[in-house]
C-alpha cells in the first residue's frame, strides 16, 4: 500500500492540510497526519486545533511514499525551520520520491534548490521564492516528482493530483465527480 505523510506545524492553512487528507484517505491511501511539535494537537491559522496521528520524532520516513507540506502562516515558517523535516525533504528530492507543497509552502522547496528548471507556483506574491523556476498561474503543476499548487482555493486540485499520481487519471476523475467537484 502507498503511503503519505502531510505535516502539521502551528500556523498550517486548515483546508489546504484536511483536504488532502480526506481526498487521499477516500480512494484507500494510507495517509498519516505529523506534528512537528512535540504534541500532536496542532493548531491551524484560523484557531482550528486537529489532532495528528503521530509526531515527528517517531517518524519512519522510509515507510512514506509522499511527503505532503501545507501552507499557511505561520505555518509553512514552522515547517521550514524545523531541520530534521528539512533534512527529509531533501532526502526524499535527492532520492526522485515525491514531495509536494501547496500555498506558501513551495516557497520551501524554491529556498532549498530543488525546483530549478521545474514549473511550479505558489499562493500570489510568493512567486519570487521559486527560486529558479519556470512560475505558472496553474492550480496545480506536477514537475516529475515535485508537486506545487496555489492555495486553499486549489487544494481539491492539489489532491486529485495526489491521487492521479498513485491511482491513476482515471480514479482521479472518479474520485472528483462522487464529491461533486465541477471545474
Amino acid at each position: 500500500m502507498r503511503k503519505i505523510a502531510v505535516f502539521l506545524a502551528e500556523g498550517y492553512e486548515e483546508i489546504e492540510a484536511l483536504t488532502v487528507v480526506d481526498i487521499c484517505r477516500r480512494v484507500g491511501l494510507e495517509v498519516d497526519m505529523v506534528s512537528v511539535a512535540g504534541d500532536k494537537q496542532v493548531k491551524g491559522s484560523h484557531g482550528i486545533s486537529v489532532q495528528a496521528d503521530t509526531v515527528l520524532s517517531r517518524v519512519n520516513f522510509a515507510e512514506y511514499d509522499m511527503l505532503v507540506l501545507p501552507g499557511g502562516m505561520p505555518g509553512t515558517k514552522n515547517l521550514e525551520a524545523n531541520e530534521e523535516l528539512m533534512r527529509q525533504v531533501d532526502a526524499f528530492h535527492a532520492a526522485g520520491k515525491y514531495i509536494a507543497a501547496i500555498c506558501a509552502a513551495p516557497s520551501i522547496f524554491g529556498h532549498r534548490g530543488i525546483l530549478k528548471g521545474r514549473k511550479a507556483c505558489s499562493y500570489p506574491g510568493f512567486e519570487s521564492h521559486l527560486e529558479g523556476a519556470e512560475v505558472t498561474s496553474g492550480p496545480v503543476e506536477v514537475s516529475g516528482h515535485v508537486i506545487t499548487s496555489r492555495g486553499m482555493g486549489t487544494a481539491i486540485d492539489f489532491a486529485l493530483a495526489i491521487v492521479k499520481i498513485f491511482f491513476g487519471p482515471e480514479k482521479s476523475e472518479e474520485l472528483a465527480k462522487s464529491v461533486v467537484y465541477i471545474k
